[in-house]
């Protein structure tokens, strides 16, 4: 399957049921996505006069990792969608497993980025200014070094709570999926819920700051759903074993009530971290 001439950037649709439209839509494969570590498809999908852009990732095409079940990876991105949904704060595009030209897969609506919006930046400087937070020195060449940082941003700090919950092991800014409307999306959540931690992700900007309110009452209500319809959901698609990690890392944010702080077992930015 070679790349189509220009693959168009990703676009939020107007239809109100995009997750039924992913869902028994007909899938037409109109080219790769290059780029991506594991088979990632450019497709359209319609049903009834309705139509969107989406990503399919078949099972078949995903490589084998050592720290993960063969075969996984479409699961764990939906399980990442159902779980953003229940916190309320929409992160995640609408994802869901169905069949597909290559088998099984996961298919979800594609996401129009803006641009210009600027979440993470390099700075020749000790300190971030006022707007940023540090996450730590990078090598640029020649022997010199710069700050990442990246923006003291609400709909950043929801998404690290969200990959705390996750236990997000790749949450690198390509991942990050600003709009035009001022909605943040994150994608790529094939290597997540695992039962050890493997918290890899580039917003380690709150660590150990106090959680919002907002995500204290977010946590606790999804504590509640753990226990019921999401828990039920969850089941179909990750281990007995994950769920329940999954259960203890949201008792654990609300038992010490800050942002996690790298753990050191276990490199805490991925790479590259773009």
């Amino acid at each position: 399957m070679s790349a189509p001439e220009r693959i168009p950037p990703r676009s939020v649709t107007a239809d109100p049921n995009p997750a039924e439209l992913l869902a028994r839509g007909e899938l037409t494969v109109r080219g790769r996505i290059r780029e991506a570590s594991n088979a990632a498809l450019f497709c359209t999908v319609a049903l009834d006069g309705r139509e969107a852009s989406c990503v399919y990732k078949p099972v078949a095409g995903e490589r084998p990792l050592w720290d993960f079940p063969d075969g996984t990876l479409a699961g764990r991105e939906v399980a990442a969608y159902e779980v953003s949904e229940a916190t309320g704060w929409g992160l995640v595009p609408p994802t869901v497993l169905r069949d597909g030209p290559y088998g099984e897969g996961m298919c979800q609506l594609w996401i129009d980025a803006h641009a210009e919006a600027e979440l993470l930046a390099l700075v020749d400087a000790e300190e971030p200014e006022p707007g940023w937070k540090a996450i730590g020195f990078a090598e640029v060449g020649e022997g010199r070094t710069a700050l990442l940082v990246h923006a003291d941003d609400p709909r950043l700090r929801r998404l690290a709570v969200l990959d705390a919950v996750l236990n997000n092991a790749d949450r690198k800014g390509g991942h990050l999926l600003p709009t035009v409307d001022g909605r943040l999306y994150g994608i790529d959540h094939g290597v997540t819920f695992n039962v050890e931690d493997k918290l890899r992700t580039l917003l380690w900007g709150w660590a150990g700051e106090p959680l919002t309110e907002e995500a204290l009452g977010v946590l606790k209500g999804l504590r509640d759903a753990l226990d019921g319809r999401l828990g039920e959901r969850l089941a179909t698609l990750i281990t007995p074993a994950e769920a329940d990690a999954t259960r203890a890392r949201v008792d654990a944010l609300l038992a010490s009530g800050v942002h996690p702080e790298p753990g050191g077992e276990w490199p805490a930015i991925p790479w590259p971290p773009i």
